[in-house]
């Protein structure tokens, strides 16, 4: 497979997910779409380094990257007022129709609400992308003891909310 389909045929398989991931990140569908374009645009010329490893953590790295890089500048720039609160179910990666799904992702959205940007990425990663600790600090540029800080008062502040237990799972 030559370098364009095999670029074509990852966009394909693993572009739902991306947007999932970059959506949980940010809570904003447009922005998630963003973030996942500009990250396969940029992932497009080093294609041949990326796909001689893990291409989906490659470009899963360029997406918290420009997630964190926007963050960046946002902070004295623009101010949005208000978010997204509705899930499209494609970016439900493995979801199946029904209320059950939307209201469990609705529930996810609102607790990640509360939390700071960093605590938001640090518990995405952790949680939902089943990362290690030592992996979530490479992808965020934090010291792994940064991680586990943010990770323990993200958890803290996401059980005082009203979402189920069961959906935030042991801290690891």
């Amino acid at each position: 497979m030559d370098r364009d389909e095999d670029f074509t045929a990852f966009v394909h398989a693993r572009s739902a997910r991306l947007l999932h991931f970059a959506w949980m990140l940010c809570g904003d569908k447009g922005q998630a779409e963003d973030l996942v374009q500009t990250a396969l645009e940029k992932a497009y010329p080093h294609w041949d380094r990326a796909r001689a490893g893990d291409p989906y953590a490659y470009v899963r790295r360029a997406v918290a990257n420009h997630h964190v890089s926007w963050l960046r500048r946002r902070m004295w720039r623009e101010q949005p007022v208000g978010g997204s609160t509705e899930l499209d179910q494609s970016t439900r990666v493995g979801a199946p129709d029904g209320a059950g799904a939307m209201v469990e992702s609705l529930a996810i959205t609102s607790a990640l609400a509360v939390l700071t940007p960093r605590e938001r990425a640090v518990v995405v990663l952790r949680y939902l992308e089943d990362l290690s600790e030592k992996e979530t600090a490479a992808v965020l540029g934090l010291a792994v003891g940064t991680v586990k800080s943010v990770t323990y008062r993200a958890l803290r502040k996401l059980r005082t909310t009203s979402l189920d237990p069961s959906l935030i799972g042991e801290q690891r």
